[in-house]
């Protein structure tokens, strides 16, 4: 069968979707700072590109929850707010719960083995102070489940809310409080090589709510910002 015609990702497609990839991930390790201004010219001049693909990020960024725009007064990073990250939590969580309860009754002795070798990379980067690498390996030891439970509506969800909870991430795995994480991880791998799928998708949920406690320390609400006209 020929390959449909348009299939191909257009050059347009290419450019918004790094500039997507590039603005998310300068406001998730801080780069571009919560409450910041962004102006689409210079973000454009950053990135290489027009602002065509810049304001179709910011667009999304928007929908992401990452970015604020108010027309006509500013286009900025969104604060860190409880309410919102709140619900990014509560979802978040809820879909790798699920992810566990789906993945466990197809999930192999490798996969398993796969999260225990992230979470003892999860330890040694905690233990060297390395967010970053704290950061990957959290992610590969849950992306294990969510690959396995093969559900891509969980996985859309999860990659829709996360770069919103990334950042208060950064805060537990920079602080002691983080080291916590490696022995809920060790007690859902145990659950999981017992085919326990309720327990280890009850587990999974604990572990996400370990960021509560740093939730107590946002501000509530973001209420919107007055002043003169910013140019995205």
């Amino acid at each position: 069968m020929p390959v449909p015609k348009g299939s191909a990702p257009s050059p347009r497609s290419l450019l918004r979707d790094t500039a997507y990839r590039a603005i998310r991930d300068a406001i998730v390790d801080g780069t571009l700072a919560p409450g910041e201004r962004l102006n689409d010219g210079d973000l454009a001049e950053w990135l290489g590109v027009s602002r065509t693909p810049v304001r179709e990020a910011l667009t999304r960024l928007e929908q992401a929850g990452l970015v604020q725009a108010r027309p006509g007064r500013y286009t900025r990073v969104s604060p860190l707010d409880a309410r919102a990250v709140r619900g990014a939590q509560s979802v978040t969580a809820a879909m790798h719960e699920l992810a566990v309860r789906e993945a466990l009754p197809r999930l192999s002795a490798a996969e398993i083995d796969a999260m225990r070798e992230a979470n003892a990379r999860f330890a040694d980067a905690l233990r060297d102070e390395d967010v970053d690498a704290a950061i990957a390996a959290d992610d590969a030891f849950h992306g294990v489940a969510v690959t396995a439970c093969a559900n891509p509506a969980v996985r859309t969800v999860i990659e829709q809310f996360t770069p919103v909870l990334r950042r208060l991430e950064r805060l537990r795995f920079s602080s002691l409080a983080g080291r916590g994480s490696v022995a809920q991880h060790d007690r859902i791998a145990d659950l999981c090589e017992a085919g326990d799928a309720e327990g280890a998708a009850a587990a999974t949920r604990a572990n996400w709510q370990t960021l509560a406690p740093l939730l107590d320390t946002l501000p509530p609400d973001d209420p919107a910002e007055d002043g003169p006209p910013a140019g995205r």
